[in-house]
């Protein structure tokens, strides 16, 4: 007779609440951790998304970078940018709204709704441009100096998200204001 003794551990999950063994899928390792191998271009990457940001507000800023992580599917950035948005005092409302603002466009100010629907314009350039209505509607809340800026900030994290999905970044053990 045999005895076939098998050994439970405690897992986490990335809410970091214990979970039953097998519930969760393993977590992977990313495909490349590229800032450790252009640290040069992580730094130049930190300081444009300062420069970027720049006279923003916060919480635009993150709807912002939420927005474009949405689309661009990037787990990392996903991760990133709810913890800082909460962090910064957004509601877990706005947050889930926000994948289908347009059907909820009353959890948003005009001037939020048109630097959302502006990063949409930008992120997704299927037809090759950003239609003159949606950049004129942003116009209207954000003088140039801002307008600058907001395409700039969705510029970068339309870049970050570049990194994160090419790379599969892990979501999951960020903190927020850990990289500011």
């Amino acid at each position: 007779m045999t005895t076939n003794t098998t050994q439970t551990t405690q897992t986490t999950n990335p809410a970091g609440t214990a979970a039953a063994p097998d519930s969760f899928a393993p977590e992977e390792a990313p495909r490349l951790e590229w800032a450790k191998h252009a640290p040069e271009v992580w730094k130049a990457m930190l300081r444009l998304e300062k420069a970027a940001g720049q006279g923003l507000d916060p919480k635009v800023k993150e709807l912002v970078k939420i927005r474009a992580s949405q689309l661009n599917h990037c787990a990392f950035c996903l991760d990133m940018h709810t913890k800082d948005a909460l962090a910064a005092g957004e509601s877990v409302e706005r947050i889930v709204q926000l994948a289908a603002w347009e059907e909820s466009r009353h959890f948003y100010t005009e001037r939020e709704l048109a630097a959302i629907e502006l990063t949409e314009a930008v992120t997704v350039l299927t037809d090759g441009f950003v239609p003159d209505d949606v950049y004129e509607r942003a116009a209207k809340f954000f003088d140039e100096t801002e307008m600058a800026h907001l395409i700039a900030a969705i510029t970068v994290i339309n870049a970050w998200n570049r990194f994160g999905v090419s790379c599969r970044l892990t979501p999951g053990h960020y903190t927020p204001g850990q990289y500011a």
